[in-house]
Order: C-alpha cells, then structure tokens, then sequence
C-alpha cells in the first residue's frame, strides 16, 4: 500500500507502484499457500494466472511434498466470471470456484468445463464454511489470499485472517475513492482486530512487515 494507505487507485488499476522485489514477495507469499485465494473482481481487473513463474520455488514446494503450483481458488457471489480469463487459459493446477446459485446456467456451463463449482443457496458465499470445504475435501491447510479489499474485510470481519502481509511503497494518493486495505467502507470493522509485528526488513525504499492478527477470545 502507499505511505496513505491506498492498495490502488480510484480507477481500480492493477498495483504497477511497487518495486520488483514486492513483485517476488508476492510470490513468495503464494509459493507458501496449498491453495492461492483471490475474488473475482480482482481477478477481473488484474486477469492473472496465478502461477509461480520462479522453476525454484515450484521445486522448494515439491520438496515440502506439496503440489508445483497452488490450488487456485476463485470467489464470486453473484458468479459472472469469465471463462476466458488467463487463468482459465493454464493447466498448471485445479481451479476451485466458490458462488452461489445467482451465477446464470451459461456461466455455470462454461465454467464447469474449466473448473469445480461449489454453489450455495444463500446470497453471499459463507467463508468459514469455503475454509472448511478447502481443507476436508482438497486437503489445504494453508490459504494464501491476494485480495481483494472486499474479501480482505470480510475474511477480518469473520475472524479468519492469521497472518498479514504487508508493504509499504514510498508515495502518497490521496483521495477518499481509492481503496484502502479494507476497501471503500465508511464503517468501522464490526470489532477492532489487532496485529503484532512478528517481522520488519527494507529494501531499498520499500518497508515489508509482517503481522500475527491475534484472534478474539470465544
């Protein structure tokens, strides 16, 4: 995010002010994941692959026993998801789709052809219940999710985020239309969450953290 706290711009344009090496952090962050998470609007505005373009990190996952590329996990409620994406156009892993019965017959027939559909009969995508599905049926122990602010608030605002994984790019913004890490919300989270710095390094003019979220008390 910028030294203001934006994550993009207004116009929602894919991240392009960050260095190289926040680049390869990501991908760091994704090599990591059994299942690599993202929802669909992002997905629509970047219209990545979500592969890991490094030969070493597919083969230091190999070596931990875990599969080349993650699981690729796509989040969408009302479904219109375009099956001509790049991400549909690579076979090097499982595409999962969570939705709900609002995604028309055609996109369910196009999408099916290229991915597993997890349809629910409620309105919104029930998170905690996609978590549990991931782990009792394709075996994921860790997600690593990319956004966007939407499902970054909802995933906080569940309790569901262990980790946070951020960097901090030497510009400023400005502007109340250019999101922010939770998005464009004027509300509160429904209840603060808290961080502890678990990590802090510079390169070059970049700061990368990394924080524990601590979980509330049930």
């Amino acid at each position: 995010m910028t030294v203001d706290g934006k994550i993009t711009t207004r116009n929602f344009t894919p991240v392009d002010f960050t260095s190289r090496e926040d680049k390869t952090h990501l991908f760091r962050q994704r090599a990591v994941g059994d299942a690599v998470l993202i929802g669909h609007s992002t997905l629509k505005q970047d219209n990545v692959r979500l592969g890991l373009p490094d030969p070493k990190m597919r083969d230091a996952r190999i070596a931990r026993g875990q599969a080349p590329y993650p699981l690729r996990v796509i989040v969408s409620n009302e479904g219109r998801i375009d099956s001509t994406l790049k991400l549909f156009q690579t076979d090097i892993s499982p595409i999962v789709i969570f939705s709900t019965v609002r995604m028309p017959a055609r996109y369910q027939k196009s999408l099916r052809q290229k991915a597993t559909l997890h349809l629910s009969d409620a309105r919104s995508v029930d998170l905690s219940w996609m978590l549990q599905q991931l782990r009792s049926e394709y075996g994921i122990r860790f997600v690593a999710c990319e956004g966007g602010a939407t499902l970054f608030r909802a995933l906080l605002e569940r309790d569901l985020v262990d980790q946070l994984n951020l960097t901090i790019a030497p510009i400023l913004f400005g502007g109340a239309n250019a999101p922010t890490l939770t998005g464009l919300s004027k509300d509160f989270l429904p209840h603060t969450v808290r961080c502890s710095l678990t990590e802090m390094r510079t390169v070059g003019e970049e700061c990368f953290l990394t924080y524990r979220i601590k979980h509330r008390r049930k």
